[in-house]
């Protein structure tokens, strides 16, 4: 969970029933953080503080900088107390194994946006296989039954967003349904890093017999991410878009959208479902 800066508290005028009371209200914090390596700057992006080792750590696996945990030396972070290490601002400074060295065309590209927008200008599907991402197990299978219990337990588990009503979610589940972790963030795709990098840094990837869910839509670059850690199915309560079903298609990823109630579509990889209807 973020750390104290994940909430601000702020004096708003609330109008209700034709009167107005000025009461206290919660915000979702929503600060820049940079990423160094040396004097090379990696990306900034806008985030929720809190659990920013993984968040660095999940960005620099999904987008290829790093292959294993072991590419990671040292991670210097605001904020988080598992730092031995901590810096006064918001940068991260990582050091890099010897001999990964990120190339001046693969940082050029890194996010330098807002936090709801993700990484614009992404490279075709063509590369995104020449970068090594292969297709998940197949092996998993998941209930349908299963999957519909899934959001109802992401909710419960938002305790930031239940404060807020400001925040994105992605939460990692097991086979068998059991949630593992859960990471929220101001931007989906900083949610989703988190996670990914809280399951490099544990040693799971890849995720093989698992499931992500994420609140919002589920894109290209969710389905990128997910791809990458080898997770086999991915659920958003909302729509995909038409490039994440392509990709999923292409790298036979599961994606499952509008997983609301007792009602989900199947975008693609539908043999990992157990034949029976929600």
């Amino acid at each position: 969970m973020p750390g104290a800066r994940g909430i601000e508290i702020t004096q708003v005028v609330e109008w209700k029933d034709g009167e107005a009371h000025r009461v206290e209200d919660y915000l979702a914090g929503e600060e820049p953080l940079e990423m160094r390596s040396g004097r090379q700057r990696l990306g900034v992006t806008l985030r929720t503080p809190g659990n920013d080792c993984e968040l660095v750590a999940g960005f620099l696996f999904t987008e290829g900088i790093i292959s294993k945990c072991e590419d990671l030396v040292s991670m210097e972070a605001p904020g988080d107390s598992s730092q031995r290490l901590t810096a006064k601002n918001n940068i991260v400074r990582v050091k890099l194994r010897s001999g990964v060295r990120p190339s001046a065309r693969k940082t050029a590209r890194r996010f330098s946006a807002g936090s709801a927008c993700g990484v614009c200008g992404k490279e075709s599907i063509a590369q995104l296989r020449r970068r090594g991402i292969r297709a998940p197990e197949t092996e998993s299978r998941f209930d349908p039954e299963m999957l519909c219990r899934l959001p109802e337990k992401l909710r419960g588990t938002q305790a930031i967003f239940g404060r807020t009503g400001g925040l994105h979610a992605a939460a990692l589940f097991r086979e068998d349904g059991e949630l593992l972790v859960l990471r929220e963030d101001i931007g989906r795709h900083n949610a989703v890093d988190k996670v990914i990098g809280w399951a490099l840094l544990q040693g799971r990837l890849p995720l093989s017999g698992h499931a992500l869910l994420v609140s919002g839509r589920g894109g290209f670059e969710i389905v990128q991410k997910a791809l990458s850690a080898g997770i086999p199915l991915l659920a958003s309560v909302s729509a995909p878009s038409s490039l994440a079903v392509r990709l999923a298609r292409e790298l036979g990823l599961t994606l499952v959208g509008f997983l609301r109630g007792r009602r989900f579509i199947v975008y693609a990889g539908e043999q990992r479902l157990e034949r029976r209807s929600c």
